[in-house]
């Protein structure tokens, strides 16, 4: 693990300006790029900790405010401690917020932050690796269906509504998708039941995209968030391991 340096920055997009953060080796030299997707609580101190944690494994991460169109982050207030059960109100904001995501705002959006990437002397050269978490699992599926020539790989981690009856289901972008993916599922996690779970995979499957399925026995949903009641310090070290192996492959 090496020393990190980490930045707040602003992207041009088609629609605006989206707030970000950027964060790479210290000494400098292009690293492979990680394009990361933010769960559905935002672009927070957690998420550049863990950020900072991916860079020093020897990458330089960008993690930008996929809902800037609201604001800069934070878009919605939440405590420093996050508990839904102790706070409904949190979904209650948050809701509207996630579904307003389309895939045709993520494919132009995704256009301006691998464009970025490209053009920052410190991301090296040649296709980007994404994770996500929460939402942000679906966002990478659609980014890596829509720029299959920038994305070498992409993973996910307690993704939401993965394979649903919308015509806007990730699932159903698999044939253009080219990069190995790596999918570490929350046991019993509502928000995707195991028909989603076995329908996502057979469109992988028949696809012929190269992937990897888990099902993290006894993790909840948000199990990798160590700011929220459903953290699980097994399952995110869990998670880190498949990840880093993941891009250990990649680059």
């Amino acid at each position: 693990m090496t020393d990190v340096q980490g930045t707040d920055l602003d992207i041009q997009t088609e629609d605006g300006v989206a707030d970000a953060y950027l964060v790479h080796p210290a000494d400098g030299r292009p690293r492979p790029g990680v394009l990361f997707y933010m769960d559905a609580y935002g672009l927070r101190p957690h998420l550049k900790s863990m950020a900072d944690r991916l860079a020093a494994a020897g990458y330089t991460v960008l993690v930008p405010n996929v809902t800037y169109r609201l604001g800069r982050a934070p878009v919605v207030e939440l405590p420093e401690f996050i508990d839904p059960g102790a706070d409904p109100t949190i979904w209650e904001r948050l809701g509207p917020i996630v579904f307003s995501l389309a895939p045709d705002l993520i494919e132009r959006d995704s256009a301006a932050y691998l464009r970025w990437m490209a053009d920052s002397p410190l991301v090296a050269d040649g296709p980007v690796a994404l994770t996500g978490y929460c939402m942000g699992a679906r966002l990478a599926l659609w980014t890596a269906a829509a720029h299959p020539d920038r994305v070498a790989a992409a993973a996910g981690f307690h993704g939401a509504a993965l394979a649903t009856d919308d015509p806007t289901s990730p699932h159903l972008g698999a044939p253009r998708i080219t990069a190995e993916l790596y999918l570490g599922h929350a046991d019993n996690d509502p928000s995707l039941p195991p028909e989603q779970i076995e329908r996502f995979e057979k469109a992988l499957t028949e696809a012929g995209v190269r992937h990897t399925c888990e099902v993290y026995a006894g993790a909840r949903h948000g199990y990798t968030q160590a700011d929220t009641t459903a953290y699980d310090r097994e399952a995110d070290e869990r998670h880190w391991a498949a990840l880093l192996d993941l891009l250990d492959r990649t680059f």
